[in-house]
């Protein structure tokens, strides 16, 4: 959103919950069990997860180091949009704390017997939900762009930024999930 303005953080968003209803179903089908006790193919996903996060967290303390922005515009393309879609789907696709999560939580809202139909419904009420919050959050960051944008704040907020994502892609590649 504080990048590439509004459509940009919507489609992103978007992204996010997508693979929130991917994540669901796979818990929902089993799919999930079979990842999280297939050990190379979970690691699979944790790397894919670390790797990403460190791509992310580099390009920007790059952007922090460069210091050179763009002016703030709101035209932004379908090529932009489709970014920011895919930027949202792959940074937590490939979060394996997510199945994790689907696994441990869904359940316990469940009685004995329960369909495959109330784990569906579950898990994607999850991903509305997050979709809703995450759209008021793109709201709220697009109402605040303009003080945030400003070169100095940005530069801060990118080295900040890039910074926990490093900590994260580390912290995961030690973690024992």
């Amino acid at each position: 959103t504080l990048v590439g303005g509004r459509r940009r953080g919507r489609w992103t968003a978007l992204g996010v919950s997508s693979s929130n209803v991917v994540q669901g179903a796979a818990a929902a089908f089993g799919v999930s069990a079979i990842i999280v006790r297939v050990q190379p193919l979970f690691e699979a996903v944790k790397w894919a997860g670390v790797g990403y996060l460190a791509y992310l967290g580099a390009q920007a303390v790059r952007s922090a180091l460069r210091g050179q922005y763009q002016p703030l515009d709101e035209a932004t393309s379908k090529t932009r949009s489709l970014a920011g879609w895919r930027q949202g789907f792959i940074s937590n696709i490939t979060n394996p704390k997510v199945l994790v999560f689907y696994l441990a939580v869904l359940p316990q809202f469940l009685t004995p017997g329960a369909g495959l139909g109330w784990l569906l419904a579950l898990a994607w009420g999850h991903a509305v939900l997050g979709l809703t919050y995450q759209q008021a959050l793109v709201t709220g960051l697009h109402g605040a762009r303009r003080l945030l944008m400003r070169r100095k704040v940005r530069r801060g907020l990118d080295a900040t930024t890039g910074a926990v994502l490093l900590g994260f892609s580390a912290k995961l590649a030690t973690a024992h999930v």
